[in-house]
């Protein structure tokens, strides 16, 4: 049976382009589960959102997001790529870091070339750290990790202050040191993409954030430039938190619970996705075979 890590790198090998939305929760991975997406992105974006409600500054750790990531995981049988900051620290932090998610069940790590704390990708104030840093963490997840199916990814966040040419000579730099895939943070134009993709060795994934603020290009636009991948951060995180304001918003004008109707699920399909059916399948077999064991034991 092919493990859920083998089925990432599969999905990534494939010749489709394989898309990622963001989970901010266990519900929300099982909505783009129900869905038909073979995968899952889970990133500090929309994890310190649902979490803390805040804008996404780095201020949680490894554990919250550990936990975190184990509730997506567990939730679905889709492979979970895993935002993991900067490794929250040194080499010693790294190594925690990647046995507490590989313990969570995700099929790939992506950790950046950032400063420690992280800061989204998208907001001003980035530093990045020299190269020999983040080679030294990638060694070190390596090192950690107790499944070589895990992919490691290794990022770089060098762009928006120093260019492209620095970014896809730190990918090489850090595909080199044995990072599984490399990837350039805010290569978003075709023209980079298409440079990235022939310059960077091995597969690559981009990011289309909604903290991006720009126009994004298809997906068949991303697939005929040879991305492998795409993950959407915060669609889902944004797409609930504007549905719920809008239904607040119904509910608090009218005064009535019945005129917001149209704006939230319905109660048969929510029980669809959350598996209602096959969670009472499940507890009426085990009570039934726990019958049936008793029984043989009282002859």
């Amino acid at each position: 049976m092919t493990s859920i890590r083998r089925r990432f790198r599969d999905l990534i090998a494939a010749p489709d382009l394989l898309v990622m939305p963001g989970a901010y929760d266990a519900l929300s991975a099982k909505l783009i589960a129900s869905a038909g997406f073979e995968a899952v992105g889970a990133g500090g974006f929309a994890a310190i959102g649902s979490m803390m409600g805040e804008a996404d500054g780095g201020q949680s750790n490894v554990r919250d997001y550990a936990d975190h990531y184990a509730r997506i995981a567990g939730a679905v049988e889709l492979p979970v790529l895993a935002d993991a900051d900067t490794g929250f620290g040194g080499t010693g932090n790294v190594r925690q870091m990647v046995r507490a998610f590989e313990a969570a069940g995700v099929a790939a790590i992506l950790f950046s070339d950032q400063v420690f704390p992280n800061r989204c990708g998208y907001l001003p104030g980035k530093q990045v750290v020299p190269p020999e840093i983040m080679v030294a963490r990638i060694l070190a997840a390596l090192d950690a990790r107790r499944d070589p199916e895990l992919v490691i990814i290794a990022r770089t966040d060098v762009m928006a202050l120093d260019g492209l040419e620095a970014a896809i000579d730190r990918c090489r730099l850090y595909l080199q040191a044995g990072a599984d895939f490399a990837k350039p943070q805010g290569v978003d134009r075709a023209a980079d993409i298409a440079r990235v993709v022939k310059e960077v060795p091995g597969p690559h994934i981009a990011t289309q954030s909604n903290a991006a603020g720009m126009r994004h290009l298809s997906w068949a636009e991303l697939g005929a430039l040879g991305v492998a991948g795409v993950t959407l951060p915060s669609a889902c995180l944004f797409a609930a938190a504007e549905g719920v304001r809008r239904m607040l918003e119904t509910a608090k004008r009218d005064g009535s619970l019945p005129t917001v109707d149209n704006h939230v699920i319905g109660l048969d399909t929510y029980y669809r996705t959350v598996g209602l059916a096959e969670q009472n399948e499940r507890e009426q077999r085990y009570d039934a075979e726990a019958v049936k064991l008793t029984d043989r034991r009282v002859e």
